[in-house]
């Protein structure tokens, strides 16, 4: 059986009726391997240098604005250019962002459609992005790290003054 014969056998096998991106999903899992390849090469060619260890600021810093950085990406309203070519807008959801449904067509296209528009999915990648900027070019990537954490942190403080104020008023 060739190897094609046996992708499409496990396709059969795991995704039944529904049309499931197996191959999508295949290609994601490529780019991003590709990408920490990529992002390896670079950090070696301007030599830098692995840390023993991050730091607990670091980690709470990286972790703040992979959350921001991914909602911006894959909810937000200005970013909607960006997801467009594999999303179909659905309604607003709320404080600027939006429900976006994810088409059916290519497998490639389709998975494409989720990581983008999945603020989950974008984790690992803005969280690899972030870190390793963190080891190739500290300064900068610290610089973009405290901008989308402080924006995160202005969010939160919008919500718990609008939430004070219906509170107040109801």
């Amino acid at each position: 059986m060739s190897v094609a014969e046996q992708a499409k056998r496990i396709q059969r096998r795991y995704a039944g009726d529904e049309d499931r991106p197996l191959g999508g999903y295949v290609a994601a899992m490529g780019a991003y391997s590709a990408l920490v390849g990529g992002l390896t090469l670079l950090g070696r060619a301007v030599g830098a240098r692995l840390p023993e260890r991050f730091g607990v600021g670091d980690t709470l810093l990286l972790g703040a604005a992979t959350f921001k950085a991914s909602r911006l990406l894959a909810k937000d309203a200005v970013t909607s250019p960006l997801r467009a070519p594999f999303t179909r807008y659905e309604e607003p959801a709320g404080d600027d962002e939006l429900n976006e449904s994810v088409p059916g067509t290519g497998h490639v296209e389709h998975a494409v459609g989720e990581l983008v528009s999945c603020p989950f999915c974008l984790n690992v990648w803005v969280g690899t992005g972030l870190a390793a900027g963190l080891v190739i070019a500290p300064r900068p990537a610290r610089l973009a790290a405290t901008v989308l954490t402080a924006v995160g942190v202005a969010d939160a403080l919008h919500l718990l003054y609008d939430a004070g104020k219906k509170l107040a008023a109801g």
